[in-house]
């Protein structure tokens, strides 16, 4: 993740963030930051007149740009920047997929209703889609940013998905010196069943031990020196970002790429994770064959 930095730009506050987060860690592993604004002309809210409106986009995305330009400037950081017309989520992967970077950091949108939990946003489709890490960076009230980072949490449950993100955070622990903090969660049990029926034996207590012991194993051998392991009972997005909130400043987990309607009714944990956890969310997914 030393590599050149992908920062998708509208010069919206939550972009704004990711920007300066981006810097942040360009400025201390001397990659470029590939700034990217994408003129969608495909809104259906703009009235467009011949190509009237693409130049008008192609104007914004230049001072969006500029903008982007001088504040990483003033950090010693290099920038390399595009405007792009076409569909934002498609532009971004591609550029992700063509241009060599070795990560995207983009700015969380929060939720304005239904058509939101539907539809999905930029952020989280290109989180779930990409394939490489994406870092989010939330705005809003209980939102923060720390770096370098000191203390990184990998919720895991021994998927695949959780493996990949475990290696990605125990490197990023590793090169920082900071403490990682593996959370195994004890999922809530459906409301239709009788949790008195199906209570926790002390061999399923012993089974998220082990694997923790073994998920801190795989940590140290990454060189990470300081390992704290937990077991929480809870909704998992809960507990994550109940965890995240003591002193955590970046959050790794991975991504399980599912698709249908319940994807985008209910989102999966990461995505829940991602729009309210308190520090930036690290994701990764695994590739499919």
């Amino acid at each position: 993740m030393d590599g050149p930095i992908l920062v998708p730009t509208d010069g919206s506050e939550p972009a704004d963030a990711a920007l300066e987060h981006a810097i942040d860690i360009a400025a201390d592993t001397g990659a470029t930051v590939h700034a990217l604004y994408v003129a969608d002309t495909n809104e259906p809210s703009l009235v467009r007149v011949g190509a009237e409106v693409e130049d008008v986009l192609e104007e914004e995305g230049q001072e969006v740009i500029e903008a982007a330009r001088e504040r990483a400037a003033g950090r010693g950081v290099d920038v390399d920047d595009r405007v792009i017309q076409g569909q934002p989520r498609n532009v971004i992967l591609e550029y992700a997929a063509t241009e060599g970077v070795s990560m995207v950091v983009m700015g969380a949108h929060g939720r304005d209703g239904i058509g939101e939990y539907l539809l999905g946003s930029t952020t989280e489709r290109v989180a779930n889609a990409c394939e490489v890490p994406v870092l989010t960076v939330r705005t809003g009230e209980g939102a923060r940013r720390s770096y370098p980072y000191g203390a990184i949490l990998v919720p895991t449950d021994g998927s695949e998905h959780a493996c990949a993100a475990l290696e990605l955070g125990a490197a990023v622990a590793a090169r920082h010196g900071a403490s990682l903090h593996l959370l195994s969660i004890v999922d809530e049990l459906p409301e239709t069943i009788d949790a008195g029926t199906v209570a926790l034996s002390e061999d399923v207590e012993r089974n998220y031990e082990e694997h923790l012991e073994e998920a801190a194993a795989i940590a140290r051998e990454a060189g990470v020196e300081d390992v704290v392991t937990a077991v929480e009972s809870g909704s998992v997005p809960r507990e994550v970002v109940a965890y995240a909130e003591d002193g955590i400043d970046l959050v790794a987990m991975g991504t399980h790429g599912r698709s249908g309607l319940d994807r985008y009714l209910l989102g999966s944990f990461t995505d829940r994770v991602v729009r309210t956890s308190p520090a930036p969310v690290l994701t990764t997914r695994v590739r499919e064959e």
